[in-house]
């Protein structure tokens, strides 16, 4: 029997991630989202059938096609975006999860929904490791809004049935990521700027992505009307000095990088993933993170300018 799995923003670094280990686990996978790439492209990413749309009721209505899996990692994906378009943020990010668990409702009960929610529900955590069970208090539209796909998740298991697991993603990284630390250092150091905002001693919980893919399989392998949540992340902190170190390594800058010291207001010092939940559903994180650090610098210097 083929086993089927539907991805929402399969375009998407993360999206397209899940699909290769979702093809590699065996499953027929449907993609929908935004992006313009060809057929042998996506084809190469483990998709069977790729629709370029917009994730509403009508679309996953239209090419659903009686899923097993429903992965929903269609979204903004970014704070700074949150900032300055909030609406724009809401709908990508509250109005798709939303027309997801609609979908499940009302046709295809049965289908087990997991949403790649974001340690930014957190905010400026108390303490370390950050704990599923600790407060959420998120700082930042896109913090609040991955929080609202939560609330819709639990809500619709508790009173309509849907099944749902929750991943609160950390740091996610690795080859074809165009944003976010390693490639803005990359970025800088080759145009000869090595200095960064901050101290360098802030510390993040990077997950590598293909990591985070092989978590969300076995979240949804747990998805229940109790919606249980996981952290993702690695269960470690690393400082940001260090990867911006190694970057700088890669490229032949023996004397490293120097940081501002100016920190910017609402970034938290530290984070770190409780990753106890995500063990107990048999996953575990297997890629080192200097290794995969240096895989992305040789990445962006052949194929990313």
């Amino acid at each position: 029997m083929t086993k089927r799995a539907l991805v929402t923003g399969g375009y998407g670094f993360l999206g397209r991630y899940t699909a290769r280990a979702l093809a590699v686990a065996g499953f027929e996978v449907t993609a929908i989202g935004h992006g313009s790439w060809g057929r042998n492209e996506w084809r190469n990413w483990g998709i069977t059938d790729w629709h370029l749309a917009d994730v509403t009721l009508d679309t996953l209505v239209t090419y659903g096609r009686e899923s097993d899996l429903v992965f929903h990692c269609a979204g903004s994906g970014s704070v700074p975006f949150s900032m300055t378009h909030p609406a724009q943020d809401f709908e990508r990010s509250v109005t798709t999860t939303l027309a997801v668990l609609e979908y499940v409702r009302l046709y295809a009960t049965g289908t087990r929904v997991v949403f790649p929610s974001s340690a930014s529900v957190y905010g400026l955590a108390e303490r370390m490791p950050i704990s599923v069970q600790d407060r959420l208090a998120p700082i930042s539209p896109y913090g609040v809004h991955k929080r609202i796909g939560e609330d819709l998740c639990r809500l619709y298991g508790k009173h309509f049935g849907d099944a749902c697991a929750i991943v609160r993603l950390f740091s996610v990284y690795g080859v074809g990521l165009r944003k976010q630390l390693l490639w803005d250092a990359c970025g800088k150091i080759l145009n000869g700027d090595a200095t960064f905002a901050g101290t360098g001693r802030e510390t993040r919980d990077f997950i590598h992505v293909e990591d985070a893919a092989e978590l969300l399989i076995h979240a949804a392998r747990k998805a229940s009307v109790d919606c249980p949540t996981a952290n993702g992340g690695s269960g470690t902190r690393v400082s940001i000095a260090e990867i911006a170190n190694e970057i700088a390594l890669q490229f032949g800058r023996k004397e490293g990088v120097v940081f501002s010291g100016i920190v910017r207001q609402g970034d938290p010092l530290h984070y770190q993933a409780d990753i106890t939940e995500a063990l107990a559903w048999g996953w575990i994180p297997k890629r080192c993170w200097r290794d995969e650090v240096r895989a992305y610098a040789r990445w962006y210097r052949g194929s990313a300018q």
